[in-house]
Formats: structure tokens, sequence, C-alpha cells
């Protein structure tokens, strides 16, 4: 059986996620990147993607705005601006979150701010045809 680590899903209202993970699959700036127990130490800003989290119970795919992720061998605290689950997400959820990130596009400042924001959207239209 593989390793544990402490995983926890913080956004600036509560903790979201609090679980002890195989694995956690995160979706840095500089690309995707995998975590297992024992992983050495790393901080990375996040894009917007899907966070997976794989426990004993199954995988949990969360989908992040934006973001940090603070790794080390024991754990990994994810800290996200917008974050919400997949599965309970409903398409109104979605429409709203593309919505905020069509805003974020329309008053972006520079070529990051603009492609983070059509990242978002690309990312959440996906998900428009997963959610129930």
């Amino acid at each position: 059986m593989a390793g544990t680590f402490k995983f926890e899903l913080v956004s600036p209202e509560r903790v979201l996620l609090a679980v002890d993970a195989e694995q956690a699959m995160v979706p840095g700036v500089e690309g995707d990147f995998t975590v297992f127990s024992g992983h050495a130490p790393l901080i990375s800003a996040l894009r917007p993607g899907l966070l997976e989290v794989l426990t004993a119970a199954g995988k949990r795919q969360i989908f992040v705005k934006s973001g940090f992720a603070d790794v080390n061998a024991a754990s990994v605290t994810v800290l996200a601006e917008t974050a919400f689950d997949v599965a309970d997400a409903s398409q109104s959820k979605i429409a709203d979150e593309i919505a905020a990130a069509e805003a974020d596009l329309a008053a972006a400042k520079d070529d990051d701010e603009r492609t983070l924001a059509q990242t978002a959207i690309d990312r959440l239209r996906n998900l428009g045809g997963k959610a129930a």
C-alpha cells in the first residue's frame, strides 16, 4: 500500500478538504505535477484547472482558479482563491464561474492576466458538460 500524507485545501473562507491522501495531482503554473508521500519540498503558484486527490475512499476532483501549493514530505497545503468540488457543481455554478472569469479577462491588464483568465474560461467550459 502506498504511503499517505496530510492534504489540506483551504479557501479564504474555510478549510474545504482535509484528508489523508495517497497522491495529489496539482495544476501548477509551470505544469501539472503529482505529489506522493515523501515528496521534496516545493512551492508552486496554481493555474486554473483540476486538482485531483486520491484517497483510500476514491478520487476527488476539485476545480481551482488560482492560489498556491505548499508541498513537503509529510503534507500538502493548497491555498486556493476559488475552489469547488466538480462532483457537486451545478450548471449554474459553472456558468457563474465562467461569467466571473470573463469579467477577469475583460479587466486584464497584461498578457499573463489574460492568459490565466482565458485558461479559466476554457477549463470551466470543459466542466460544463460534466456537471449535474
